[in-house]
C-alpha cells in the first residue's frame, strides 16, 4: 500500500502552458498548404459572386452559369498579371487581352499577405503561449511565432498554386483562355512575394532580411535605403513621397479632364450599353481602372505620355489622332489630337512639386531637429550631413521613385487586341528616364538649398537659445557670491539651494536658530560657525539622506566615537574622537580649499524658499 501511494504521490500532470501550445501548435507545413488554397479558394469565389450577379441581372446573357464561371476564373488569372487571349473575334484570329486592372491585384495580394502571417503564426501568437526571442534589429523581447518562415512560406505557396493550376485548366475552356507564360510567370510571382511578405510580417518586419537583399549595393548606399534601426532610410522615404506626388498628381489631372469633357464621358456611359445592369458593370471597370489611369496621368505629367494603341501617342506637347475605340468613359478624358496648348503643358507642375518633395524629405534627414539632451537618457541629434552625401540620398531616391514608376508603367498597360490595339498604356523605360530626369535635375540642387537653408537656421537659433539659457540660470541662482574668476553675471550661486537648504537644516546650527542669525564672528547662536554650515553645504547628498546632522541634540558626526565636549552642541555632547584641533584645522583647510570649486556642481539648482525663523528647542538637562 505503502509502495501504491508513493507513486501515486510521484505523479505530476503536464503544466497548463504546455498542454496549450501542444493544443495550439500549427501542422507546420500543413497548415500553410490549407492557408494557400483557402486564399486561392476565397479569391476565386469572390469573382465567381461578381460574375454571376452581373450575369443574373443581364438582361442579354450570352451564355449559360458555366460561361460565366469560365469568365470568372479567367479574370482572376487577369488579376495576377497573366495575359488573357480571346478566340470569339470577328476575325476569327486570337486577340491578346492583357491589360490588368491593377485594383484587381489588391485582392490577391492581401489574400496571400494574410494567409502568409497566419500560417507562420501557427497558433503561437499569444503573449502567454508564445515563445519569446531577442530582436536585434528593435533591441527588445518579441513574440516568436512557432512555425519556421521556410516552411510557412513553402507551405502557403504549394496550396495557392495547388488551386491555382486547376483553375488555370478550366479557364481554358473557355472564350477567354490564359495565355501559359504569361500564367506560369505571373500567378507563381505573386504568390512568392505576397506570402512572403506576410511571413515576414508576422515576424516582426525584421531588417535582417532585408539587409541580405541590399548586400549587392555599396556600403555607403545601403543605410541610405534601410536605417540602423530597420525602418525606411532617407533615400527609400524621399522616393515614396516622390512616387506618391506623381500618382497623385496624375489621378488629379485624370479628375480634371474627366470634369472638363463631362458631356462626352456621360454620352459615352450612355451609348456603350443599355439598362442598369450594364451601365453599373462598366462603373465597376471604371472604378477598377482608376488606379491604371493615375499611371497613365503621371506618365503624361512627366512627358512621355501614354499610347492609346500602336503609333498613336498622347502627350502634353503633342497627340495623335487615336484610331476607332469604343466610347468608354475613361477614353473621354484623354486630350483632342494636336499640338499642346498651355492648359496641357500646366501638367508639368506636378513632377516639379514631386521634385521639390522628394529634396525637401533628403534636406530634413541631412538636417535632423536639434533636440535637448538635459535629460538623464536624452540624446543629441545626429550630426549634420555633408554636401557630398545629401547629394548622393537625392540621387539615389530619385532612380528608386524611377524604378517604381518603371514598374508601375509596365503593369498598368498592356495589348487589347492585335495590330493596332497591341500596345495601350505608357512605354516603362519612358516614364522611368522621364522620371530620373526631372527629378535628378530638381531634387538634388532643391536637398542643397534646403540643407544651407536649415543649417543656417539652425546656427541662427544657437546664440538665441544659449542667451535665454543664461538669463534663465541667472534668474535661478538671483543674487549671491561669484565664484571665484568668474565673470559678473555668470556663475552666481547662493546658499539658498535645494542642496544648501538641506544641508543648513541638516547641521547644527540650524536647529539653534536661523542662518546668518549668530554673532559677527561668524558664529551662529548656537555657537556652530557659518563655515560649519558650509561644510554641511560641502555633504549635500549626505544631509538630505540624514547621514549627517541626525537631529537638533545628536551627535557631531558619525566619524566621532568619542572624545571633547564640543561647544556648539546642544547639551554639550562630549566628542572624544577629536584631541585638540589638529582634525579640525585640517578639515576645515580641506574644506576651504576645494568649497569654491565643488559648489558648482550644485550651480544648476533653482534657489530654494527664503530661511525661516526656528525657535530653539530647549536644551536638555
Amino acid at each position: 500500500m505503502a509502495g501504491v501511494n508513493e507513486m501515486t504521490a510521484r505523479r505530476r500532470s503536464p503544466s497548463p502552458p504546455l498542454l496549450t501550445r501542444m493544443r495550439d501548435r500549427s501542422p507546420g507545413l500543413a497548415g500553410g498548404l490549407m492557408g494557400g488554397a483557402l486564399a486561392a479558394g476565397l479569391g476565386l469565389a469572390s469573382f465567381a459572386v461578381l460574375v454571376m450577379l452581373l450575369w443574373i441581372s443581364s438582361p442579354y446573357p450570352d451564355s449559360g452559369p458555366g460561361g460565366a464561371m469560365h469568365v470568372a476564373a479567367a479574370l482572376w488569372l487577369l488579376a495576377h498579371g497573366a495575359e488573357l487571349v480571346r478566340t470569339d473575334t470577328l476575325s476569327g484570329v486570337p486577340a491578346p487581352l492583357g491589360l490588368p486592372p491593377l485594383l484587381l491585384l489588391a485582392l490577391p495580394v492581401w489574400l496571400l499577405h494574410r494567409a502568409g502571417r497566419d500560417a507562420a503564426d501557427g497558433g503561437g501568437g499569444d503573449e502567454d503561449d508564445g515563445d519569446h526571442d531577442y530582436d536585434e534589429d528593435l533591441g527588445i523581447a518579441v513574440s516568436t511565432p512557432l512555425v519556421s518562415p521556410r516552411t510557412a512560406w513553402t507551405g502557403v505557396v504549394l496550396g495557392y498554386l495547388a488551386v491555382a493550376v486547376p483553375a488555370a485548366l478550366y479557364a481554358a475552356g473557355g472564350v477567354l483562355r490564359p495565355s501559359w507564360v504569361w500564367t506560369g510567370v505571373c500567378v507563381p510571382l505573386v504568390a512568392v512575394v505576397a506570402a512572403g511578405a506576410g511571413v515576414w510580417s508576422a515576424y516582426g518586419r525584421p531588417g535582417r532580411p532585408l539587409r541580405r537583399l541590399l548586400g549587392v549595393l555599396p556600403a555607403g548606399v545601403r543605410p541610405l535605403v534601410l536605417g540602423p534601426d530597420g525602418r525606411p532610410g532617407v533615400a527609400a522615404r524621399a522616393s515614396a513621397a516622390g512616387a506618391g506626388v506623381l500618382l497623385g498628381g496624375g489621378a488629379l489631372l485624370v479628375v480634371v479632364s474627366l470634369v472638363g469633357h463631362g458631356s462626352a464621358t456621360q454620352a459615352s456611359l450612355l451609348r456603350l450599353t443599355e439598362g442598369w445592369s450594364g451601365r453599373f458593370a462598366v462603373l465597376l471597370l471604371c472604378a477598377a481602372l482608376l488606379p491604371n489611369a493615375a499611371v497613365w496621368g503621371a506618365a503624361y505629367a512627366l512627358g512621355p505620355g501614354f499610347a492609346l494603341g500602336a503609333g498613336h501617342a498622347v502627350g502634353p506637347l503633342a497627340s495623335a489622332p487615336a484610331p476607332f475605340l469604343p466610347p468608354f468613359p475613361l477614353l473621354a478624358a484623354v486630350p483632342e489630337a494636336g499640338r499642346g496648348t498651355p492648359v496641357h503643358w500646366a501638367a508639368g507642375v506636378v513632377p516639379v512639386v514631386a521634385a521639390v518633395v522628394v529634396g525637401w524629405t533628403v534636406a530634413k534627414g541631412a538636417v535632423p531637429p536639434e533636440r535637448e539632451g538635459t535629460d538623464p537618457g536624452g540624446t543629441r541629434a545626429a550630426a549634420v550631413w555633408p554636401v557630398g552625401r545629401t547629394v548622393r540620398a537625392a540621387a539615389l531616391a530619385s532612380v528608386l521613385c524611377a524604378a517604381v514608376l518603371a514598374v508601375l508603367a509596365g503593369l498598368s498597360g498592356g495589348p487589347l487586341g492585335a495590330d493596332v490595339l497591341s500596345r495601350f498604356g505608357p512605354v516603362w523605360w519612358q516614364a522611368a528616364a522621364a522620371t530620373l530626369a526631372w527629378l535628378g535635375l530638381l531634387a538634388i540642387p532643391t536637398a542643397v538649398g534646403v540643407r544651407a537653408w536649415r543649417c543656417r537656421s539652425r546656427r541662427a537659433e544657437e546664440p538665441r537659445i544659449g542667451n535665454q539659457r543664461g538669463d534663465a540660470a541667472e534668474d535661478a541662482h538671483g543674487p549671491g557670491r561669484l565664484r571665484t574668476g568668474a565673470r559678473p553675471g555668470r556663475g552666481r550661486y547662493t546658499r539658498t539651494g535645494v542642496a544648501g537648504v538641506a544641508g543648513v537644516a541638516g547641521s547644527p546650527g540650524a536647529a539653534n536658530g536661523p542662518r546668518g542669525g549668530g554673532r559677527a564672528d561668524g558664529t551662529g547662536a548656537g555657537g556652530s560657525s557659518a563655515d560649519d554650515a558650509d561644510a554641511e553645504v560641502f555633504w549635500g547628498a549626505a544631509a538630505l539622506d540624514g547621514t549627517r546632522g541626525e537631529a537638533a541634540g545628536g551627535s557631531r558626526s558619525a566619524g566621532r566615537a568619542g572624545g571633547a565636549r564640543d561647544p556648539g552642541r546642544p547639551g554639550g555632547t562630549r566628542d572624544p574622537g577629536r584631541s585638540g584641533g589638529d582634525e579640525d584645522d585640517a578639515f576645515h583647510g580641506l574644506r576651504d580649499q576645494n568649497r569654491e570649486t565643488d559648489f558648482g556642481l550644485y550651480d544648476f539648482l533653482p534657489p530654494g524658499p527664503a530661511p525661516t525663523e526656528r525657535s530653539t528647542p530647549p536644551e536638555s538637562p
